[in-house]
């Protein structure tokens, strides 16, 4: 444990400290000692919604209600049914609660909470916020990159990143990938493990954890458990949320904090609350895990209650059977024993003991997030595991390129060696369509950036990994741009030649150009969209709309010069109509299809009626879709995407800056 504190000491210097007396153990070398986390009059309210759109009902709905309590060095468990509100109250105490509707104070060893305690504690969310296509080494070196300062060399990094491996019990699995839905990986316990090892680079004083033994099996739970306990006695203060843990999971608790709709009903030592509840009238039969049996009692299950036997003994001493049945009253009447009880009294002494006059009317939550490294150091490791990330996920990268290659094949062949005739014009303009269609809803797959990987960015961002900024950069830098932008260039490849379109070589690039623009711009606007959002289906719905309400005013579906004039305007918002635009100028300028002696269609259909004409070119069919020929004809398209581009991106990054990112 040395290295780890010389790492965390060296942290410490950089971010806010926590505790004086930490601070003077590490000092002297010791090994450092978990934070004592107290809570003093905690209360959570949340405004709920009800009713139709039109006439919506707000309501206050009470999640905590005057919860107090201490949790020191040990392992501190939060127990209760589902909805008591033990989830809440463990992102109060680790400062990851919207603070809008709390009250109360959290006090970290008798000091105010510091402002970014959140991004010097551990926390461990229920769901996994690994990378699945990263090694189980490669994730503890990108947390060790972020979360540890520059001042610690590379070389004692990897030993903070080796001893953590083997504290876990991650020796054989280290270089495995984790795993996703396509990729097998390490196994439920050993990703839970991974999770862990993730906060544990920084050697936090305080780890978190909500429900670790979520999604395992029993045996598994155990192991996890017990790991946890290990740490516990070397120092470190665990504080868990736990739903109806086994037998032998609850005998490792230290400290039991038990609630009941937002109410204390125990806080104590574990092994005492079976004696405690004994006392006010519930008797646990024997064989019978301790902590159903809570959920029992909370619940109101009558064999639970052994009524006859306490209230022979003392009848004061047991509840009002009434009182047993009425639902939430047993929560208040729980509550209201335990209030008289010494376990309660002895915690307000010991609170008062550890306020020292600083508690206050309300949460001073950690708002601020504090970094301890520069934006390009973070930019550069985001980048890193982004492009990784992409590489491992074939189905994503090179699938989509294959896919593109068979399609611009395909379609080479329908549009085979375009001639200089009327139906070469009607083919040059059906390829022209196709391709800037086909690259906007190509760009649908963009939706999927920030929602899949949405809990991942929120754990991060808040835990102070990185900077909004530093993170939606790497992802425009390898997924947005690259993906976009190689497909585009293979469609103009394969099919540019085969249609055969103008061989020139200046065409050529300005029409590969068009296509990576409208791919681009056409990404970016699905990004702006679905920034924010949770559902992929949502998203999927409402750039699905927008495009093909762009495509009709794209210029080939309708003449937009006959469009009504109050309807006009929508074409300046349309993408395909600046690629289409560009394509059509870039192929057409200079093209004569009159003097072609294998044309059979009447060239005064599409010629303008003139006394001289003999000829008919591309600029008049140019001209009669209202298309001037010009170079800034052709090129203000691409100016005219190039600054929808930006705007949609700055949309997006303004979306994801301002996200909600706390429960």
């Amino acid at each position: 444990m040395e290295n780890s504190n010389s790492l965390a000491d060296l942290q410490m210097n950089d971010v806010v400290v926590t505790t004086a007396k930490s601070n003077s153990k590490s000092d002297r070398g010791e090994p450092s000692t978990g934070s004592t986390v107290s809570f003093h009059d905690i209360c959570y309210s949340v405004k709920v919604k009800s009713g139709l759109p039109c006439i919506r009902k707000t309501k206050v709905k009470e999640i905590l209600r005057d919860v107090n309590g201490i949790m020191g060095p040990g392992m501190n468990a939060i127990l209760g049914p589902t909805g008591s509100g033990k989830s809440s109250l463990l992102d109060i105490l680790a400062g990851r609660k919207d603070p809008s509707g709390l009250k109360g104070q959290v006090l970290i060893d008798g000091a105010l909470q510091p402002s970014n305690f959140k991004c010097i504690s551990g926390y461990v969310v229920q769901d996994d916020v690994v990378m699945g296509t990263l090694t189980v080494r490669e994730n503890f070196q990108f947390s060790a990159a972020l979360r540890l300062p520059r001042s610690i060399r590379n070389r004692e990094k990897n030993e903070r990143i080796g001893q953590v491996i083997k504290e876990l019990g991650l020796t054989k699995v280290a270089d495995s990938k984790v795993g996703t839905m396509f990729i097998r990986g390490v196994s439920g316990g050993e990703r839970k493990r991974t999770n862990i090892g993730m906060e544990l680079i920084i050697d936090p004083s305080v780890l978190f954890l909500d429900e670790p033994t979520t999604g395992l099996d029993a045996s598994t739970a155990l192991a996890v458990l017990m790991l946890l306990q290990r740490m516990s006695r070397k120092g470190k203060t665990i504080i868990f949320s736990i739903h109806q843990p086994r037998y032998s999971i609850f005998k490792l608790f230290g400290s039991m904090t038990l609630l009941a709709s937002g109410r204390l009903v125990f806080h104590g030592p574990a092994s005492e609350a079976l004696d405690y509840f004994s006392g006010i009238g519930y008797s646990c039969e024997p064989f019978n895990n301790p902590a159903d049996f809570f959920l029992d009692i909370i619940n109101g299950d009558s064999t639970a209650v052994n009524m006859n036997k306490v209230v022979d003994l003392d009848p004061e001493m047991a509840l009002d059977a009434s009182d047993v049945k009425k639902g939430t009253t047993i929560a208040e009447k729980l509550a209201e024993e335990y209030s008289k009880s010494y376990y309660y009294s002895e915690m307000i002494s010991e609170l008062k003991k550890l306020s020292s006059g600083k508690v206050g009317n309300s949460v001073s939550v950690a708002q601020s997030i504090t970094y301890t490294t520069s934006f390009f150091h973070q930019l550069k490791w985001v980048t890193k595991r982004s492009f990784k990330n992409l590489l491992r996920n074939p189905q994503a990268s090179i699938a989509q390129v294959l896919v593109t290659l068979v399609l611009g094949l395909i379609v080479g062949a329908i549009f085979f060696g375009v001639q200089d005739n009327l139906t070469g014009i009607q083919n040059r303009a059906g390829a022209m369509f196709f391709l800037t269609t086909n690259q906007c809803f190509s760009s649908l797959s963009v939706i999927e950036l920030f929602i899949t990987e949405k809990k991942i960015f929120i754990h991060e961002y808040i835990s102070g990994y990185y900077r909004v900024s530093s993170y939606f950069i790497a992802k425009l830098f390898v997924d947005l741009i690259p993906m976009r932008a190689v497909p585009a260039i293979v469609l103009t490849i394969t099919t540019y030649f085969l249609i055969g379109l103008k061989l020139q070589p200046a065409a050529f690039f300005i029409a590969m150009l068009t296509l990576i623009q409208v791919s681009v711009t056409a990404a970016s606007l699905g990004l702006a969209v679905a920034t924010g959002q949770d559902i992929v289906a949502v998203a999927n719905l409402t750039i699905t709309v927008v495009f093909v309400l762009m495509i009709i005013f794209s210029g080939l579906l309708v003449n937009l010069p006959s469009v009504v004039n109050w309807l006009s305007w929508l074409k300046y918002l349309s993408i395909p109509r600046y690629g289409l635009s560009a394509l059509q100028v870039n192929e057409f300028a200079g093209l004569n299809f009159c003097n072609n002696s294998g044309s059979s269609t009447p060239i005064e259909n599409i010629c303008e009626a003139r006394t001289d004409v003999l000829t008919c070119t591309g600029e008049h069919y140019l001209a009669r879709q209202g298309i001037e020929v010009s170079v800034w004809a052709l090129w203000q398209n691409h100016v005219a995407l190039a600054i929808m581009m930006f705007i949609y991106m700055i949309i997006s990054y303004t979306k994801l800056r301002f996200m909600k990112k706390m429960s």
